[in-house]
């Protein structure tokens, strides 16, 4: 059976690049009847942290994809050990009594590239058993094929064959001197155990699966099958980091922003791959039908932010189109929280909510812009603006406040449903002899605080009369004093 796993490392929060890990494998398991299994990395015990963890669930639980299975790896040590112990078994790994700063460094030095140790490995059981007995302590390493031309191969299901000779791969760490497993033993002692299939992971993980597939060889086990993914870079080309380039990198950042899920999910999966068909906004199931490896792209795939708008445009049009898509029901409930503060008590219900939303559903990007496309539905006073705002394009203060003198005589008796106010207010411009535009102007800023809103009639009916009388008697007075 299909098996596929999502294992992040809780040492920060969830980079988008991790998100889109896992969405690619959801959307793999999901397309093929397979399993999602989300497995918790966390044996580096130095560098883990709650904060993380939390900020993890935050967001794959945002994403609203579920996993079929979870495991943490700390919880699982036994099978690292075990699949350690059985390799060094076969003679296919060696004992390292190194001092821990020397053995357990892997980086080029004055004489070269690393490779081993080579009295370390060549010493004999015997003296390594002794040494051990003794509480010595030492790091376990793989014995990396040394006495022939050897080349450890595989097949991706990105980049297509992949191989690389033994002769440049380092005798790598399978249990460090304090008995801890490292990152790459523990991760195919799991994938080994947990039964996975395919490893769906960054491209930047591509040079481990060598070191991978031969600890998955001496433990006996069929390597699974791998794909990588290409890397998520900045305008400049420089690999996405949180450290680098901070929040715009987390999920989090997205949901608090206002992104829609499936709207984000849409973004992720056109970053390096493509339904081959020119589609662009996709729902969730039309993403699980057209998934496939085959449509994963080789080359890096560029976030388009800027330093004063740290989104995508493509991201920002995707959520958009999402946002329209939505019932209204629905869109509302998403919106209530960025509305719903003690500070706000204009809005108090959903069923409000969900008769000002379709007034503002065309004029937001992100849910977060209803606090100002809206903000007036919201106020009890409106903010301060400029009497000069009242008076219509082609007309002066006189015009305007007529105009408003008679929308507040018709607003006190009118019917208050939007077929009922725009058949009064625009007998009542025929009455003043003016046109529709002149009268619906002076009311559209007495009633909002700026000329561009939604609908007026929808907005008149949605405030309700005494919020419409009380603010264009507020108007009246400042046309007054010009």
């Amino acid at each position: 059976m299909l098996r596929v796993r999502f294992a992040p490392s809780p040492t920060g929060f969830l980079h988008i690049g991790s998100a889109r890990t896992y969405i690619f494998n959801w959307l793999y398991a999901r397309h093929n009847g397979g399993t999602m299994i989300l497995r918790i990395d966390d044996t580096d015990v130095e560098r883990n942290t709650e904060t993380s963890l939390n900020s993890i669930f935050e967001g794959l639980r945002w994403l609203d994809l579920g996993w079929d299975e979870e495991y943490k790896q700390s919880q699982r040590l036994n099978q690292h050990r075990h699949m350690a112990d059985a390799i060094f078994q076969k003679d296919l790994a060696y004992r390292d009594f190194t001092p821990a700063q020397g053995s357990e460094s892997e980086k080029s030095g004055a004489q070269g590239t690393w490779l081993f140790h080579a009295d370390m490995r060549d010493m004999s059981r015997s003296d390594s058993d002794r040494r051990a007995a003794a509480g010595e302590p030492f790091a376990l390493r793989f014995r990396v094929p040394r006495e022939s031309a050897q080349q450890v191969r595989f097949a991706d299901g990105v980049y297509g064959e992949q191989a690389k000779a033994t002769a440049d791969i380092e005798d790598f760490a399978l249990l460090r001197s304090d008995g801890m497993p490292t990152y790459h033993l523990a991760s195919c002692a799991d994938d080994a155990d947990l039964g996975i299939s395919h490893i769906i992971r960054g491209q930047d993980h591509l040079t481990n699966t060598f070191k991978h597939v031969l600890i998955f060889e001496a433990a006996g086990v069929a390597p699974p099958r791998f794909a990588h993914l290409p890397l998520l870079v900045a305008p400049d080309g420089t690999k996405l980091s949180k450290r680098r380039h901070g929040p715009v990198v987390s999920v989090t950042t997205y949901r608090d922003a206002g992104f829609l899920p499936q709207a984000f999910i849409n973004f992720l999966c056109l970053l390096g791959w493509s339904p081959k068909d020119d589609r662009e906004q996709l729902t969730r199931q039309e993403l699980i039908d057209a998934f496939t490896l085959e449509g994963v792209n080789r080359s890096n795939a560029v976030v388009n932010f800027k330093e004063e708008d740290p989104f995508d445009p493509k991201a920002t049009w995707l959520n958009a189109e999402h946002i329209r898509t939505l019932p209204v029901e629905e869109l509302a409930g998403r919106l209530m929280p960025f509305v719903g503060q003690p500070e706000r008590p204009g809005v108090t219900d959903l069923p409000r909510m969900i008769r000002i939303t379709p007034l503002i559903r065309e004029r937001i990007k992100l849910l977060r812009d209803v606090l100002t496309v809206a903000d007036f539905f919201f106020a009890e006073e409106l903010p301060p603006y400029d009497a000069g705002e009242l008076i219509p394009k082609k007309g002066d203060a006189t015009l305007a406040l007529r105009a408003l003198e008679r929308a507040r005589e018709v607003l006190a008796t009118a019917e208050f449903t939007h077929d009922g106010l725009e058949a009064a207010l625009r007998a009542a411009a025929e009455s003043l002899n003016i046109k529709a535009g002149q009268m619906f102007e002076p009311i559209r800023v007495a009633v909002c605080g700026r000329k561009t809103a939604p609908p007026l009639f929808g907005t008149l009916e949605v405030l309700g009369r005494d919020t419409c009388l009380k603010r264009i008697a507020q108007a009246l007075e400042k046309l007054k004093r010009i």
